[in-house]
Parts: structure tokens; sequence; C-alpha cells
């Protein structure tokens, strides 16, 4: 399906008339097509990893590939998108994937999380939870949970298959015998629908307990590792850990950002030049900035 384009319509310096000749959003519609249909058999299964043909894009290979190929499958004309790296909107990987799809699509940007049908991130959930009208796609080096026990990538199918997680079970317990509690951050092992482990790509624990009976989709794309799984709505997501010793997230108590006062939300430990001391800040720029202008306006 090729999109008629004003021969008169520029924007952002790019001429659409020379665009003329690419399939809207980059991929062709065979190969949308095909990591859609990949997608809805992740939806159908929580959790499994789908394989699919990842596609070449215009960025390397473990720089969102994965995330890029279902955004640009997914979005259409009425979308309005939003990018994140590491809860960031303004660094150098997020802006490039938003100037990207913006080029390819024309569609509407947005730092704000409410107002996104679409939000690809890497390593952050925004704080604001989903609505069942938005989508939210992940970027995700490494899908395959048990690959810090097991290097073959046959045997952790047949593990997957059998559902026999005792070997990362046996990870977790290690981790207690040696150090007193689990020491995993990022990529924290969570089962889905009570049946498969999946890896919720490198977001902090902190953002785990988000994923539990969402009421949004949750895509993970993996183009490196060429496999797709999903989390869909309101499905049971729940953390790997021992009665006695609970799943716990980051703590910031006595904490607050020094931007908008936030003492709820993920905080980034950072270093002030000019004092000399560690302060904290919001890691979603977009809801820091937003609590920030509602702050002024009661004042």
């Amino acid at each position: 399906m090729r999109r008629e384009i004003s021969k008169d319509r520029r924007c952002d310096g790019v001429d659409f008339q020379l665009l003329q000749t690419y399939n809207y959003a980059f991929l062709d519609e065979g190969s949308k097509r095909e990591i859609r249909r990949a997608a809805l058999k992740a939806v159908a299964i929580p959790g499994y990893q789908v394989p699919f043909a990842s596609r070449e894009l215009p960025i390397g290979r473990g720089w969102g590939t994965g995330g890029l190929q279902l955004t640009l499958s997914l979005i259409g004309d009425g979308d309005c998108l939003k990018v994140i790296d590491q809860g960031h909107d303004d660094s150098v990987n997020a802006v490039s994937i938003k100037k990207l799809v913006q080029t390819c699509t024309r569609i509407t940007t947005t730092t704000d999380s409410e107002q996104a049908t679409i939000i690809q991130t890497r390593h952050r959930i925004p704080e604001v939870p989903l609505r069942k009208d938005q989508i939210l796609v992940l970027q995700v080096p490494e899908p395959e949970p048990l690959r810090r026990v097991e290097p073959r990538e046959k045997e952790t199918k047949r593990l997957h298959a059998e559902m026999d997680y005792s070997s990362i079970w046996l990870r977790l317990y290690e981790d207690i015998v040696r150090w007193g509690k689990i020491t995993i951050g990022p990529d924290y092992p969570a089962m889905a629908n009570h049946r498969y482990i999946f890896n919720p790509s490198p977001i902090p624990r902190f953002d785990l307990p988000k994923l539990n009976r969402a009421a949004g989709l949750y895509l993970f794309g993996a183009g490196r590792e060429k496999k797709i799984y999903a989390i869909p709505p309101y499905t049971d997501v729940t953390p790997l850990a021992f009665e006695d010793y609970p799943f716990e997230t980051e703590h910031f108590e006595g904490c607050a950002c020094r931007l908008c006062g936030s003492r709820d939300t993920f905080l980034d430990e950072i270093y002030d030049e000019r004092t000399g001391e560690k302060v904290y800040q919001c890691s979603d720029t977009g809801n820091c900035r937003k609590r920030q202008e509602g702050r002024h306006s009661d004042e």
C-alpha cells in the first residue's frame, strides 16, 4: 500500500515528493504482515518467544531494531508516538528513532505518555500506568531468561516446553546462599500467566510490578535474536521469588526529585558538579516535566 503525498508537502526539511516511492513506515507490506502475525501469536501465548525474520534497518542490530520493527509494523495514521531511552525523551537514541519514524510516516510525536498511543522504550516503563488503548513496545537485547544458566538454544527451548525451570530457581537460591539476597537487578525473570518464564528486558525491578494485570499491551522485540513475545492486557505476571525471600524493588526512602519533588517515582542518582553532592532526579523525564508544569500552575 503506497500513500499519496502532496507534492508541496514538506516537514522538518524533508521533501515528501522524494518519499513517494517508499512504502509507508519504511518496511514493505509483506514484512509488516509477517511481524504482525508473529505479534498476534505472541499475544495468544503470553511470555512465549515467537521467532520472526528480523529485517535490516538503518540502525545497527542491538540498538533497538526489534522494537523499531514492531513500531513500524503497528503504527498508523491516527497514532501518536513517544520514544524513551532509559526514561529520557531527549537522548540520542530516542531522538534518532523518533525522527526516523516521523520521517517515514508523518505521524505526531509527544513526550507525554498519556497522549501517546504507541510508546517505544528502552530500559524503562513510564510512571503513568497504560490505558487499554495503548501499546508499549520494549527493545530487548537478550530475550532468553534461561541464558544465565543454559547457553544452548536447543536446551532452553526444551526446558520451556517441559516447564523445567529448576535451573533458574537454583540460580536464585545460590544468590541467597552467597550474598544473602537475590542480586539480579535488571532483566529480573518473571512468570507470565503461570506458564512461561520471560525476560522483561533490562528494566529496573521497580518497573516489573507494572506489568501485572496491566490494562495495556506490552510487546517485546529482539531484532538481533529474532524473537517477539508479549504480555497481553490483564495477564498475571509474577516475579520469581521465595516465600522467605520475597521480591523487592529498588528503594528511595528519604529521597526526592530535585526538579519536581516526586518521592514515588524511579529516581536516578546523579552528581551535581556545582555542589559536589549526589542528587536525585526522575528517570522519566516526560512525567517529571509534566509534574513541574502542574506544580507551577498550582502556584
